[in-house]
């Protein structure tokens, strides 16, 4: 706003006379720059209004965030903020604040691995369960077969050894004996070969009361085929030493007899009997 122009009046003399003069008009500017000066007002701990120098900025954040800035020649600056804006300077520094841990993205492995734990943890105590009842199962299982092949083993040393004893029971006759001798043929026999020594032995009894023929026989050795709880298969090679009223020099006749023996009522009998 410019001030009106006015006009200086200067005394010439004592005779009233005066040269009026023009006064040069002053002209106040609006001013453009924050600069100001204040002056103290008496004391000089007292604080009068914000003053800066020339060369200051002042940096004015309000409420809302808003940012004014008084600027001078020197490039140094104050900041002053209001309660909603937070000064850019502090959240870059809280961005990078090396308090605060960075998140790492975990490797394929490690994302593996964590998985791999958790179904263990979810799995573990079915899993051992399991593993258990198996264990239990297969206990059993192996003592079943165990025993079952103890008793096959037991089976076939008894079959084995009533072979034997009924291989020389049916190659041993005396013709003056043959009630004796067929009794206990048949009485060590069992099923097809007890049906087929019964109806063959009519006509075996006449020959050797005709030919009055004695034999007794040897098993020289024996051994089983096959075998199970109930049935075992053996094969026997028996010597069986002849006479007859034709000669009287003893004949050695040396067979291959190959024998099933069964179980039946606790007691091992020949089943089925041929010549190999």
């Amino acid at each position: 706003m410019n001030e009106p122009t006015g006009t200086a009046v200067e005394d010439k003399g004592t005779d009233g006379d005066a040269t009026v003069e023009p006064v040069e008009p002053v002209s106040v500017a609006k001013k453009t720059s924050a600069t100001a000066t204040a002056e103290p007002a008496g004391d000089p701990a007292a604080v009068g209004t914000a003053a800066t120098d020339v060369g200051t900025a002042v940096t004015v954040t309000g409420d809302a965030g808003t940012t004014a800035t008084l600027s001078g020649d020197a490039g140094a600056a104050a900041t002053v903020s209001g309660g909603a804006g937070e000064p850019a300077a502090d959240a870059g520094a809280a961005e990078t604040d090396p308090a605060q841990p960075e998140f790492v993205m975990p490797s394929k492995w490690q994302i593996r691995k964590m998985i791999a734990l958790l179904l263990w943890r979810k799995i573990r105590l079915p899993l051992l369960i399991l593993v258990a009842v198996v264990a239990v199962v297969l206990a059993a299982i192996f003592g079943w077969n165990a025993k079952a092949q103890s008793d096959e083993d037991d089976a076939a040393a008894a079959g084995l050894a009533a072979a034997r004893a009924y291989g020389v029971t049916l190659t041993s006759v005396d013709s003056g004996n043959l009630d004796r001798d067929f009794t206990a043929v048949l009485d060590g026999s069992t099923g097809e070969f007890k049906d087929m020594y019964t109806r063959s032995s009519g006509q075996l009894r006449q020959l050797l009361l005709d030919n009055k023929a004695t034999g007794t026989g040897t098993v020289l050795d024996a051994a089983v085929k096959s075998a199970t709880t109930t049935k075992v298969e053996v094969l026997l090679f028996i010597d069986q030493t002849v006479t007859n009223a034709a000669s009287t020099t003893p004949q050695v006749d040396r067979t291959r007899v190959a024998m099933t023996m069964e179980l039946v009522d606790g007691r091992w009998l020949a089943s089925r009997v041929s010549l190999v």
